[in-house]
């Protein structure tokens, strides 16, 4: 999701973190919506998560501290739940690639789209062994990606974006707001490349993440 500004809502800041929460925020306008991402027990606590949960349980809490000055003893922390799949593979090799990461971020920053893309592909063609569930793998893919729509060369955008979609799935789990965002940005790159079937089912999903009928 992207940031586009700043807002102030009493009400909504009440709430508690997790990094496994039942509920997501979503704007419509100026106006904050509270979505449920699972099923909500009778008296359970809402809760929220204040950063991207698209990071290993490490990550995530040096970002908690820094930003909001706490340790999250959430269950997913505690268990360190899902850093297996963020972390397959050899280290040595996703170290190299965590590495890159924000080198890469820096120029999405500058808007230089041509020497992203092409460290990008240079990093994810070298043959490191490693799954696209590896988060950085799947942050390298996701940079490539829209490196490549703003460079409109849509044939690879659609192939870095395909490879998001399970890794995606599975740490977005429930009908997250940042896996419907990412279904709808391959799916208009399969229309685009004339695959009307294929991109029919993905934008399929996104009706049913958002509640929508097929």
């Amino acid at each position: 999701m992207q940031e586009v500004g700043v807002g102030l809502y009493p009400s909504v800041s009440l709430l508690n973190h997790s990094c496994d929460p039942n509920c997501v925020i979503v704007f419509e306008g100026k106006q904050l919506l509270l979505h449920a991402v699972r099923h909500i027990q009778a008296e359970e606590e809402l809760t929220v998560s204040y950063i991207d949960v698209m990071a290993t349980s490490q990550e995530r809490q040096k970002q908690l501290e820094k930003q909001y000055f706490f340790t999250c003893d959430c269950h997913r922390c505690e268990t360190r739940h899902k850093d297996t799949e963020m972390l397959a593979g050899e280290e040595e090799s996703w170290k190299e690639l965590k590495a890159s990461v924000p080198k890469v971020e820096e120029l999405q920053s500058a808007k230089d789209w041509e020497q992203m893309v092409a460290v990008c592909q240079a990093t994810l063609d070298k043959d490191r062994a490693l799954p696209d569930n590896n988060l950085y793998v799947l942050k390298m893919l996701d940079l490539g990606m829209d490196g490549c729509i703003h460079l409109a060369r849509w044939e690879d955008a659609l192939q870095y974006g395909a490879r998001t979609l399970r890794p995606f799935q599975l740490y977005y789990s429930g009908p997250h707001p940042v896996r419907g965002v990412q279904l709808m940005k391959v799916g208009k790159l399969q229309y685009h490349q004339g695959m009307l079937s294929q991109a029919l089912d993905t934008l399929k999903q996104v009706s049913v993440l958002s509640g929508g009928e097929c």
